[in-house]
């Protein structure tokens, strides 16, 4: 099982690409003409990262129901 500390880096690394793709969405967003597939591919990888963060926020801070 990976380290707290391991863990947090890892949230921090993915949190920090899912901001960058965001960016990047927004910029061929912003410079038409802009490739749709393109677009379109950027976005499932985010969705991605979404919920590769999710799941380590989950392990981080496990919902424990009292």
């Amino acid at each position: 099982m990976e380290t707290t500390e391991a863990l947090k880096k890892q949230l921090s690394d993915l949190t920090i690409k899912h901001r960058q793709l965001d960016d990047e969405i927004t910029e061929l967003l912003d410079t038409p003409p802009f490739d749709q597939v393109e677009i379109q591919r950027l976005k499932k990888r985010k969705l991605v990262l979404k919920d590769e963060i999710l799941q380590i926020q989950n392990r981080l801070l496990p919902d424990i129901i009292a």
